[in-house]
């Protein structure tokens, strides 16, 4: 499929990016890894004027400098593929955030953007009007309202795409392009580092977000200028610029290129958005619960009984299927077997092809409801609050609060206690979760460790157990911090988060997801297992 039917979604986490990408296209999806990452990919279809496009749900990210994994991800999706029209979902009860991601895509030369002011109902609750007209028109770019778990205005969405696929302008009144220009200083200085592009650089990447980039001393973008048989004349010539600007400006030129982007982002939500005090004052509801749930000392217990709860129900609820689908395969083994007389070939079908799709697939109730209740944490804006509850307790492992979950999923099963560090976003924390997990004892070593306990501590079988376990928390936490000073020196992440408003998930979206996760792990884990088992009935 050609770059000119690529819609792409991009929007800060929990702006309701996912909620939107559903209602564009339903239930034709695929998930995978983006290359050379554990980022999940999302992708999906939309037909639109008897054309099916490729809408692209970009990860989750504050901006495009690239400091995180998610950030790189996203940036080079915009720059190297080109999109036909991003789609911009921004929290509209927290514009003066959201906007700056908006203004940095703008900003890229992106020619077909439109904004998608999500959470409307939110925004109203809290006493908020905008004027989204007054404000598309200033800014140039279409500004659809919605809310989309209620999928109120994506037919709007929908017919805004619709004129740009007709070759249409939105709004004949809009001219595309971001009006955002720095202070005289900076501005002239990124003209002429614009000049001075090279036009091998200027065919790939658009010329004034390089001279932006380079302004900000981006590692990538100068080692791009650097290959160039011109390169180092103009890296020099930049930094030469960036000094004089520090010395006039008195701090650093990245910093100041912010400053401006957020005051001018200020400055339009001051023009275009109301507020009404009466209501805005007040506490809201998800206020009133997080005083709850993150106190300093109901905090802790109310995350462990949801996190109990939702083990009780993975493996409890997800273990009563998974031992119909194990009888099921048992009972297909052995009906096999009395209709094969070759007794080799009997064990190949029975024990090889049956087993392994059966040890599979075994796995699969328990993969989906631990999916199910991660995107239910998820989608109702808790797992924020239970990784600001853990942080203290885990960033003294080395780890980020989210690593809590997977690690004790892993007293379950180790397999979907890995999957689960998807929902990690910084690739150190899911290194060191991954690689200390298997330390946590799963049900599956129960069996193994009562065996030993009973034929060489018989006297002692409960502590020796419980030793085992307690062992292996000790062992992880050691690693851990190990892995991290041996391999990630310096690179300790604060808890800078938001805690998103609470949501009711939406029953499709959560349902959807879960089970889109637990296919890729069939896809993926599953032809490993599969393999494992045949290479052991052919060694066996």
């Amino acid at each position: 499929m050609s770059d000119n039917r690529i819609i792409a979604l991009a929007g800060n986490p929990n702006s309701g990016k996912t909620t939107i990408f559903n209602a564009l296209t339903g239930s034709n999806q695929r998930v995978g890894n983006w290359p050379g990452v554990t980022v999940e990919k999302k992708e999906g279809v939309l037909r639109l004027e008897g054309t099916d496009y490729t809408v692209v749900d970009l990860p989750g990210t504050y901006g495009l400098s690239a400091r995180s994994i998610d950030e790189r991800v996203a940036r080079d999706f915009l720059v190297r593929n080109k999109p036909f029209l991003v789609a911009v979902i921004l929290d509209a009860s927290n514009l003066e955030r959201n906007m700056y991601l908006a203004l940095q895509i703008m900003e890229l030369g992106v020619s077909k953007v439109v904004l998608v002011f999500n959470m409307m109902d939110v925004a109203r609750s809290r006493g908020m009007e905008i004027d989204a007209r007054a404000m598309s028109i200033f800014l140039g770019v279409p500004i659809i309202p919605t809310i989309g778990n209620k999928k109120e205005g994506i037919e709007d969405l929908k017919r805004v795409i619709s004129f740009y696929v007709r070759g249409l302008s939105a709004d004949n009144k809009m001219e595309p392009g971001s009006p955002f220009k720095y202070r005289q200083g900076i501005e002239d200085a990124i003209e002429q580092v614009e000049s001075m592009i090279p036009n091998e650089i200027a065919r790939e990447y658009p010329a004034r977000w390089v001279a932006i980039r380079l302004m900000e001393d981006d590692s990538e973008y100068r080692d791009i200028v650097a290959r160039m048989s011109s390169g180092e004349e103009i890296l020099g010539k930049v930094e030469a610029l960036r000094q004089h600007l520090e010395r006039i400006l008195g701090y650093d030129v990245e910093t100041a290129m912010a400053e401006m982007r957020y005051g001018y982002i200020k400055g339009v939500v001051r023009e275009f958005v109301k507020r009404r005090p009466s209501i805005g004052d007040r506490l809201s509801m998800s206020d009133r619960i997080d005083a709850v749930v993150t106190n300093r000392y109901l905090g802790l217990p109310i995350f462990l009984l949801i996190m109990w709860i939702a083990f009780m129900l993975t493996f409890n609820l997800g273990g009563f299927f998974s031992d119909y689908i194990d009888a099921f395969f048992t009972f297909v083994g052995s009906i096999t077997a009395a209709h094969i007389r070759t007794e080799w070939l009997a064990s190949f079908i029975c024990d090889g092809v049956i087993g392994g799709v059966g040890a599979v697939l075994v796995f699969l109730p328990n993969i989906f409801m631990l999916f199910l209740m991660l995107s239910i944490l998820e989608e109702s804006g808790y797992m924020a609050r239970g990784a600001f509850v853990m942080d203290k307790l885990m960033h003294a492992m080395g780890l980020h609060g989210k690593s809590f979950i997977p690690m004790v999923l892993g007293f379950g099963c180790n397999v979907p206690a890995i999957m689960a560090t998807r929902t990690l976003e910084n690739r150190k924390d899911r290194i060191i979760t991954i690689l200390v997990n298997p330390l946590m004892s799963c049900s599956a070593r129960l069996p193994v460790y009562v065996l030993f306990a009973g034929a060489l501590f018989s006297a002692h079988q409960g502590t020796v157990i419980f030793s085992i376990y307690i062992l292996g928390i000790i062992l992880a936490v050691v690693l851990a911090r190990i892995f991290k000073s041996m391999f990630f020196k310096g690179e300790t992440t604060p808890l800078v988060m938001e805690l998103p408003p609470y949501h009711i998930p939406e029953p499709k979206g959560v349902i959807l997801s879960a089970w889109q996760r637990s296919a890729l792990f069939v896809r993926k884990a599953g032809t490993v297992i599969f393999a494992a088992v045949i290479l052991i009935w052919l060694m066996a």
